[in-house]
């Protein structure tokens, strides 16, 4: 039973620091048509900008504030210098993602070498769940994804801001002929899917080695959880990081970490086949 709470626990804590990340791809996507390959970076700066905040003497809860900060400033540069020019080429954006992935490696590298960071656990503590001891800080993290997510459903379905982005979503054309600046829509939404990815690679940092290569490790799920729940979608993006998140981590809690991305492979592999618009995608 112990062994059963701490991998399910374990699984929903992978889920959502997935589901901040996957978040921020489906809406860049959805919104603008646009397949981000350096996002996984945006995790890694996010990272790296809590190891760069502690290295300047100030503590992980500040650094845990600013990282989004700092990444929605970054997104705007990003989306002002590269994205707008290769909004309706969509193979280029997906190159010059790539470049720009591989640039900010490099600068990440020159900036801080090639070696791995540590960010030391700022809630040690661990508190008893139904009998079994769990660390208090796994918790945190799945209180601030759940708050993250909360907020960016109630954003997108709630607001008069929300109303705007998903009519951009559903046709940009006609939203631009209304009167709505698209425009600054673009520039809002790579800002907000930047800093959804900074929070994540923040809050995750404790947990990880900081290295330059700690990206990939969420980004290729993150793609496969939007192909699984469906493009366009919130809430298939919930439905896909559940299933790939817990797939993942049941049956490496079983078998081997290999053994979990073969069994995550397939399960993506099945679900497109079946679902070629994802499982929510289908349904509308």
């Amino acid at each position: 039973m112990a062994a059963v709470l701490i991998v399910a626990l374990d699984a929903a804590n992978f889920m959502l620091a997935l589901l901040l990340v996957t978040l921020g791809l489906v809406i860049l996507f959805g919104l603008m048509n646009v397949i981000n390959m350096a996002h996984g970076e945006m995790f890694l700066l996010g990272a790296y900008a809590v190891v760069l905040v502690e290295r300047q003497g100030g503590g992980f809860w500040l650094a845990l504030v600013l990282a989004p900060l700092a990444l929605a400033v970054i997104g705007l540069l990003i989306e002002e210098v590269v994205i707008r020019h290769v909004y309706h080429r969509f193979i280029d954006t997906i190159l010059a993602t790539w470049g720009l992935s591989i640039s900010l490696k490099q600068a990440v590298i020159i900036a801080f070498g090639p070696t791995a960071q540590q960010v030391e656990n700022p809630l040690p503590q661990t508190v008893v769940i139904l009998g079994t001891l769990y660390p208090v800080y796994r918790l945190f993290i799945m209180a601030v994804a759940v708050l993250a997510a909360a907020g960016t459903f109630l954003l997108f379905y709630r607001t008069s801001l929300g109303l705007v982005a998903r009519a951009v979503i559903a046709n940009r054309p006609m939203a631009s002929s209304l009167g709505l600046n698209t425009r600054r829509m673009d520039r809002m939404t790579f800002a907000f899917g930047a800093a959804l990815a900074g929070l994540a690679g923040a809050v995750m940092a404790p947990l990880m080695s900081v290295d330059p290569q700690m990206g990939v490790g969420f980004l290729i799920p993150a793609f496969l959880s939007i192909l699984v729940g469906g493009t366009g979608t919130l809430l298939g993006t919930l439905l896909g990081t559940t299933l790939i998140a817990g797939a993942g981590t049941v049956v490496a809690s079983v078998w081997t970490q290999i053994t979990a991305q073969i069994v995550v492979f397939a399960l993506a592999i099945v679900v497109i086949r079946l679902f070629p618009q994802g499982i929510i995608g289908a349904r509308r």
